[in-house]
């Protein structure tokens, strides 16, 4: 059987490079050497108190080139440079009714996954791994799945063009906001940031107006943004483990207003529903990526990196080999060293 070199959490905050079993392509399914593997936000949240041990690798923004393909696939599609949706379209089972509507995120019956992209291998539905044009590179083809993440919430939010959004948080996904709203026509984009390089980043990204993440600068800034108003379209980014940018969501977007909430809570958060019910704002859930209005998510976020509608490269601060993958974890978690986003890199 066949090997392969994978990263696998042992607990602690803690990864260990393996060998391990080298997955094979089934009917309909596609074998992707990985090329480059974003370390998101998530996984860190995840495994901040962690104490189990995992046996499959992690790692879900995964970019890579076709080696091998299974029955029914198009032998053609070997040697594709690939973004892949590992979560949806890449485990779907097509048949129940969320994926026959796009929504392959929901699948009622996905596959068993057999692993992320911290490993030299990923294998999955050939349909979930989406063709890169090769003139784009392999850092912004791995950042393909949190700009997904990102035109979802955009698309989700229901903004039209000339409007006000607001970005809570500038993490990667709230830089991805950033330059996703940017191209899909927002007319002034704002963002909270906490650290200088992220403030930096986010006007790179095409913010117009870079503020604190609390405190008086914040208020006023956004009164001043936006007439007294508040936001046509806020796209919470943040997440974690307190109230806090749920609070600022309610406190800044405008009466009868879109709040659209990407980041993930992970314990749980009590809400005064008095003052939404009052304002009629709009209270929307993002997860991931789908297809709305008859395209995918990945597919427009493929489309916006190599029609050079964003310049999302420069998002990526550091990368490491994946034998250097507890240095990269490491990297990410301390936002003094000035971690945007992190990568693994492979070059065989």
């Amino acid at each position: 059987m066949a090997t392969m070199k994978a990263a696998l959490y042992q607990g602690n905050r803690k990864l260990k490079v393996a060998t391990i079993s080298r997955p094979e392509p089934g009917p309909g399914e596609a074998l992707v050497r990985v090329r480059a593997e974003g370390v998101c936000g998530s996984d860190l949240l995840i495994w901040w108190d962690k104490k189990e041990k995992e046996t499959l690798p992690a790692g879900h923004e995964v970019a890579g080139e076709i080696v091998e393909v299974g029955k029914g696939v198009n032998k053609g599609r070997v040697g594709d440079h690939v973004a892949i949706d590992i979560l949806g379209m890449g485990l779907r089972c097509g048949t129940c009714w969320y994926c026959r509507t796009g929504q392959t995120i929901h699948c009622t019956n996905k596959k068993e996954g057999t692993g992320g992209g911290y490993a030299q291998y990923i294998m999955r539905n050939a349909e979930g791994c989406f063709p890169i044009p090769k003139h784009v590179s392999w850092e912004e083809s791995a950042l393909v799945e949190p700009l997904a993440v990102s035109v979802h919430g955009v698309r989700r939010g229901r903004m039209r063009p000339g409007e006000t959004v607001l970005v809570l948080g500038a993490g990667n996904i709230g830089q991805t906001c950033v330059a996703a709203a940017r191209a899909m026509g927002a007319g002034k984009v704002i963002i909270t940031a906490r650290h200088p390089h992220q403030a930096k980043m986010a006007k790179r990204m095409g913010a117009d107006v870079v503020l604190s993440d609390h405190g008086k600068e914040l208020e006023e800034g956004i009164k001043d943004a936006t007439g007294g108003r508040g936001a046509d379209v806020t796209l919470e980014s943040v997440g974690g483990r307190t109230d806090t940018t749920i609070q600022q969501a309610l406190e800044f977007t405008r009466k009868q207003g879109r709040i659209v909430i990407l980041g993930g809570f992970w314990v749980p958060i009590a809400i005064d529903w008095i003052k939404p019910l009052l304002n009629e704002h709009s209270i929307i859930f993002s997860s991931c990526y789908g297809v709305l209005e008859g395209r995918d998510d990945y597919e427009v976020a493929i489309d916006l990196i190599a029609d050079k509608r964003v310049n999302i490269k420069p998002m990526v601060t550091h990368k490491f080999p994946l034998e250097d993958i507890q240095k990269a974890l490491d990297t990410a978690y301390d936002k003094t060293v000035g971690s945007i986003k992190v990568q693994i890199h492979q070059t065989a």
